[in-house]
């Protein structure tokens, strides 16, 4: 079947939405019907040929063989197919026998329906066909739904047929099939105004995802073949997957046996899903529903490749329970082991955002993939993701981790920029990312990333958000170009503007950066007074409440049950001011142990005033010791937080204080040669470090300020300690580098590579274009230039 007979049969079961279900249904509830609908007049059309085996094969069982359950591989045989339906009737004959008795015919369609095999039950009860058939009979459009699908003027069977007016009806093909659902599909998406993460992928790109992951390995492709889409929607991606590897008139063709597995969430998109692999013949039961990040469905199993156009910039909180257990990752396959700046191996967190799970759908085939040991040719991986894969997180966040996985275990092989507007549903920019486990000798430890955003032909219509498309030679381009591995330059054409294709290689080093901590010293005056004292008596997270219930109630708040009794007050007013209090936020607030216990700090703080006075001093070295001093003195048991609480309160920044001092070292030769190799640094560059050595012989350390702390990325390829000399030290003397808080990131920015500047007009050349649109504007634009306007254009001086 051609695309014009597809277009044509999409706009008849198109029409029969609006022709029946106008006043039965909303217009966002008419895929509820026509979609199963159109799923249920498929399978029955495939199933009317052999009806009549099918029930021989039902009495026999029955009457001959005393059967009181029936044998359903029998009657697989007799139908042809992985499923069978073992009532009398068919939808042309529910129709032919019809009367206007709603109550008759919902009978009969309750008995055709529960005549089928136990998978096609599964799929009626995912539509929940047999409510919407219940509901139509009601409104008493039941007979005029199914009147219109088994029209014969409609041709859903996989055979020619002719209509009232002799003219013939192209088969509909299981392609076609696909393509018939996935069309609707679009149609009623765009009704729906559905988010841009719902849309399905044009056929063109997974003619590209396949090229990019068989074309390859054509030549070695194993005996028995199993392909895996962990967000399957209608089977889409595996049922063209399959088509290429085994139609006949394809590039490739495996003699072995072709495994389908998929998983989807979506009921409604799983029972199309599933339909099409028992009308196509595949196993149904590979096909699962739920959700892929809740439940590890395929823990066991590993697959030889993996397609996949998984949602985008939609939220998994919902699933976060069955992953995380507070920060701790519970999902194995959602943590990944990676050495930290000093070789250490460390289980890392690979969760994304809770926004944005695409990457977790990565991660889920990464963890499928077959190890070089089982299988050579491991297993190769096209997944379709948006931009924010490629860059989003920081060095040691979820996002970066799983960029850092894939590439320092050289999985990556090549990423490669869509088209804008390629999608139905959505306009933004997506990329696809092609994986393997077994890279060639020649593209190990590289990464080739192709930017293809300017190859595409424009649609004459618009499909949705999609106005463009490739075609077959934009296909073979792109593929020959990812297996060339080589860089191409972008071709300008003579308005020196980029037209084509861009390729660039990489190391996979390229894309990975050290994060590092840069410090400056903490200068601080000091000096005790009542209003720096005063804020002890609250808790810095909750000061703005407690502060108010201070000045409402003063010293009330320290008698028992007195907070008790004002929660509610409290708690109402703390909402009024758009406070929100957690639980434990809410503990504190609301005891009074807790209130007593700053209250004692206060006071502790109060007397410490009374010793040490209150004359301010720019050496917070010399003011902490006095401060020490007296605690001693008075043996008051402070803790360790407590005392910063003091501290902190009295003292604050000041660029012309003196630095803080945090330890003096004593080293030994053997302490600075073990420094010296650690940092990876000689001995007079320790002040690099952070090591500031004395007249003494000793070393000082100096508390750093949070407030001046400052990070840089540092390319892997280069020095942290020369990027610091160079970029860091020339313009802040004071700073220093800290090792300890460094970590590793990978992100990849395609403007980076590929942006390319456009000089802006001259002068000339814009006040040329001006003028001549002033020819059509009747000297208006002239008069305003104060310019004349020659017969001939001419250049202004």
């Amino acid at each position: 079947m051609n695309q014009v007979s597809h277009n044509n049969l999409v706009s008849f079961i198109w029409r029969i939405a609006d022709d029946c279900l106008r006043d039965v249904y909303v217009r966002g509830k008419y895929r509820d019907v026509i979609l199963p609908m159109v799923v249920l007049r498929r399978l029955d059309s495939l199933l009317e040929p052999t009806k009549d085996a099918v029930l021989e094969e039902v009495k026999y069982q029955k009457e001959d063989m005393g059967e009181t359950e029936l044998d359903d591989e029998p009657l697989k045989a007799a139908s042809g197919y992985v499923f069978f339906n073992t009532s009398k009737w068919t939808m042309k004959k529910i129709h032919g026998t019809a009367t206007n008795n709603q109550q008759i015919l919902l009978a009969n369609i309750e008995d055709y329906l529960c005549g089928f095999s136990d998978n096609v039950k599964e799929i009626i009860a995912r539509f929940k066909l047999l409510d919407q058939m219940r509901h139509m009979a009601e409104k008493q459009v039941l007979l005029d739904v199914i009147e219109k699908f088994v029209s014969p003027n409609i041709n859903l069977t996989p055979h020619n047929i002719e209509d009232p007016d002799g003219n013939i009806l192209p088969g509909l093909s299981n392609l076609g099939m696909g393509y018939v659902f996935e069309e609707l599909i679009r149609k009623f998406n765009e009704e729906n105004n559905e988010e841009a993460g719902e849309h399905f992928t044009p056929r063109e790109v997974i003619h590209l995802m396949t090229h990019l992951v068989f074309d390859p390995v054509k030549d070695k492709l194993p005996g028995v073949i199993s392909i895996y889409d962990p967000a399957c929607g209608s089977g889409g991606m595996l049922t063209e997957a399959q088509n290429y590897i085994t139609d006949p008139d394809g590039q490739i063709c495996a003699d072995g046996d072709v495994y389908l597995f998929g998983k989807e969430i979506n009921d409604e998109t799983y029972a199309i899903c599933k339909s099409d692999m028992m009308i196509k013949g595949n196993n149904p039961e590979n096909i699962r529903v739920g959700s892929t990040l809740s439940t590890d469905e395929f823990s066991h199993t590993r697959f030889d490749f993996m397609l996949s156009n998984p949602p985008y910039g939609k939220s998994w909180n919902s699933e976060v329970k069955y992953i995380k257990d507070g920060k701790e990752v519970i999902d194995s396959r959602f943590r990944v082991t990676l050495k930290d700046y000093w070789g250490k191996e460390e289980e890392l967190d690979a969760t994304p955002r809770t926004s944005d799970g695409q990457l977790l759908f990565l991660m889920e085939m990464v963890n499928k993939m077959k190890s070089t040991g089982t299988s050579p040719l491991g297993s190769r991986i096209a997944s379709v993701h948006n931009g924010s894969s490629l860059f989003t997180g920081d060095a040691g966040s979820g996002e970066s981790n799983i960029r850092r996985h894939i590439i320092e275990n050289d999985m990556l092989d090549t990423i490669i920029q869509l088209p804008n507007n390629l999608f139905y549903n959505t306009g933004i920019t997506t990329y696809i990312w092609l994986l393997t486990n077994a890279k060639p000798e020649g593209r190990r430890g590289k990464v080739q990333l192709i930017d293809a955003n300017l190859l595409y032909k424009k649609l004459r219509k618009n499909l949705g958000d999609k106005n463009c498309e490739f075609t077959d030679e934009h296909i073979e381009e792109i593929t020959k170009a990812c297996f060339a591995f080589n860089p191409i330059e972008r071709e300008i054409d003579a308005n020196n503007d980029p037209v084509g294709m861009a390729a660039q290689l990489f190391d996979n080093k390229d894309f990975g950066y050290h994060k590092v901590s840069i410090e400056r010293p903490d200068r601080r005056s000091a000096g005790f007074s009542i209003e720096h004292l005063a804020p002890l008596r609250f808790d810095k997270s909750l000061r703005e409440p407690m502060e108010w219930i201070w000045a409402e109630h003063g010293d009330k708040v320290y008698e028992t049950g007195f907070l008790k009794e004002m929660t509610k007050t409290i708690i109402a007013w703390c909402e009024e001011q758009g406070i929100n209090l957690n639980a434990k936020q809410r503990g504190k607030l609301l005891d009074t142990k807790y209130w007593l216990k700053l209250r004692d700090l206060l006071e502790t703080a109060t007397l410490l005033m009374g010793d040490i006075g209150k004359n301010e001093t720019a050496d917070f070295n010399i003011f902490r010791e006095a401060v020490n001093k007296a605690i001693k003195t008075r043996k008051l048991k402070l803790s360790a937080t407590e005392k910063n609480a003091i501290l902190n309160a009295v003292s604050w920044y000041d660029e012309k204080a003196k630095k803080v001092i945090a330890k003096k070292h004593k080293f030994s030769r053997s302490d600075i040669d073990a420094l010296t190799e650690r940092l990876g640094c000689e001995a007079s560059d320790l002040s690099d470090f952070g090591y500031y050595r004395q007249g003494d012989g000793s070393y000082l350390t100096y508390e750093s300020s949070s407030d001046l702390r400052d990070a840089e990325s540092v390319p892997l390829k280069d020095s942290i300690h020369h990027y610091f000399l160079a970029e860091v030290k020339p313009h802040v003397e004071e700073a220093w580098i800290n090792l300890d808080s460094v970590k590793i990131g990978y992100e990849i920015s395609f403007n980076k590579y590929f942006y390319r500047h456009k000089p802006l007009r001259s002068l000339d050349e814009v006040t040329e274009d001006i003028l001549a649109l002033e020819e059509k504007a009747d000297g208006l634009i002239a008069d305003i230039l104060g310019v004349e306007v020659a017969t001939k254009l001419e250049p202004v001086e």
